[in-house]
Parts: structure tokens; C-alpha cells; sequence
């Protein structure tokens, strides 16, 4: 696998950097047209919006190109999640999640010159546009919708706790390295469920060069070599969790796993 340690993700766009990990995780990943569908997308906007106009009718236009005259939308009829997170899958079929929605409006915008950054909300990834000195606009980039303190405030008591309170920093631009990370998560999980093992396993890779040492992420490795019947790695990932997370509530689980796996070895042999 090809490191990721020399890619800057911060100075590129978040675009470019899921590229490459897609390249990294998938070997028919089709770069060219990915980065060519692109460009035709930046070619209709700039036919449709004017650098004289202010920033945000600039906004707006985009907006309304994207979500209603383009049809990019949320993933409710993707068959599998993990095709809502592919770039190539999105672009051909005009759904996705809020990351792969997100990552090509911020793709536009920045080429466009419209400052949009990302936003890690506890509950999903919002964008936020810059445009106006003296209002927050914060968009769902599931539907292009601005969202308000109040709906936000409701997001966080429904998905993270009846108590809990907007804070500033929950609205901080976030790194394109973070996002990355939440992205190939979510890709891992998704693809663990869907039992595409290998590809499950190529991104935990990518996961773990970001954090060689995770003992989180070295157990979700153990566990998919698990699935892939690679037990001897699978021990030593598993037991490397249970040894630097003695306390953690699921080592139990796990270590029932890695007893059942050196029965099975014993069998075996």
C-alpha cells in the first residue's frame, strides 16, 4: 500500500485526498473520469455564475445548481452505504452522504473562489460558507438547506443526549485530515457489513497510517482478518487490544474471540 504520510491533506482539497485514498483501497478506482466529471460539473457552474455578483448570490447559485437543477441528493435509495461514500458511485448516481456531497461542493466552491470550509458537527458534516462578515451560514450538504442554532441544538439533544448544549467550537472549521479519517470509518464499517472483507482490510490499512499504534483500530483489523481467516494475525492484532485496553468494556468480548480462535488453531493442528 502507498503511504500516506507525504500527502498534505490539509493543503489539497478534500476532494483530492479522498481520491487518493479510494485509489490506495480500491485498484479499479477510476481516477481520470472521477476528476473529469468534476471539471464538467466546475464548466456548468462558471456558464451559470458570475464572479461580479456577491459572494453570497454566488452561494445561492451553486446551491440551487447542485441540490435542485443537478439532482445531488442524500442516499435513501442506495442498495449499499458504502456506494454513497465511493466519489466515482456518487457522481455517476447523484446520492451520497454528507462527506462525498460535501467534499464535491467544497471542490466547486474553492475552484469558484467562494470560501466554504468544513464544519465536524457531533452529529454529521456541515459545510460553512464565509461569505458574510456578520452571520453564521451553515448548510446541509444532504440537501443544500441552511440550518439554524436552533435545528443544530435539537440535532445534538436527539443524537447525542437530552442535555446537551451548542458550544462555538462544535462550528470550527475542521481538517481535511479529520474528515478523511471519519470518512474511511465509516467506509470500513460499512464495508465490514457488507462483507467485502478485502476492502474492509485495505482501509483499516489506511486508517492505521494515520495512527500506526491505534488499539482500536488494530482490533477492528484483528477482526476482519478474523472474517478473512487469517487467525494467527488476527491473535496477534486482538490480543495487542486486550493488552493496551485491559478496562475497555468489550475487551471480554474479545478475548472470548481470541479463545475461540486458538481452540480452532488447536483443532486444526
Amino acid at each position: 500500500m502507498k503511504s500516506l504520510a507525504d500527502f498534505e491533506f490539509n493543503k489539497a482539497p478534500l476532494c483530492e485526498g479522498m481520491v487518493l485514498v479510494s485509489e490506495l483501497i480500491r485498484d479499479d478506482f477510476p481516477t481520470q473520469r472521477v476528476n473529469e466529471q468534476l471539471e464538467c460539473l466546475l464548466a456548468l457552474a462558471q456558464e451559470e455564475i458570475s464572479p461580479s455578483w456577491t459572494l453570497t448570490r454566488q452561494m445561492e447559485r451553486l446551491i440551487e445548481l447542485f441540490y435542485h437543477e443537478w439532482h445531488f441528493s442524500d442516499s435513501k435509495g442506495v442498495y449499499r452505504l458504502s456506494d454513497a461514500l465511493w466519489l466515482d458511485q456518487v457522481l455517476k448516481n447523484r446520492q451520497g452522504s454528507a462527506v462525498s456531497l460535501g467534499a464535491i461542493m467544497l471542490w466547486l466552491a474553492e475552484r469558484l473562489s467562494i470560501p466554504v470550509v468544513p464544519v465536524i458537527f457531533p452529529t454529521q458534516l456541515l459545510l460553512r460558507a464565509d461569505v458574510d462578515n456578520e452571520e453564521l451560514w451553515l448548510i446541509n450538504p444532504f440537501n443544500g438547506d441552511t440550518l439554524d442554532e436552533h435545528t443544530l441544538e435539537v440535532w445534538l439533544k436527539g443524537n447525542i443526549s437530552p442535555m446537551a448544549e451548542l458550544f462555538n467550537e462544535d462550528l470550527d472549521e475542521a481538517d481535511n485530515a479529520e474528515v478523511i479519517r471519519k470518512l474511511l470509518d465509516t467506509l470500513k464499517s460499512a464495508l465490514m457489513e457488507e462483507q467485502q472483507m478485502e476492502l474492509a482490510l485495505r482501509t483499516s490499512e489506511a486508517l492505521l497510517q494515520f495512527n500506526p499504534e491505534d488499539p482500536y483500530e488494530i482490533r477492528d483489523r484483528g477482526l476482519i482478518y478474523a472474517q478473512l481467516e487469517c487467525e494467527h494475525i488476527a491473535l496477534n492484532d486482538l490480543s495487542y487490544f486486550v493488552e493496551q485496553c485491559p478496562e475497555d468494556p468489550i475487551s471480554e468480548m474479545i478475548r472470548a474471540q481470541i479463545n475461540t480462535i486458538a481452540q480452532k488453531q488447536i483443532t486444526l493442528h
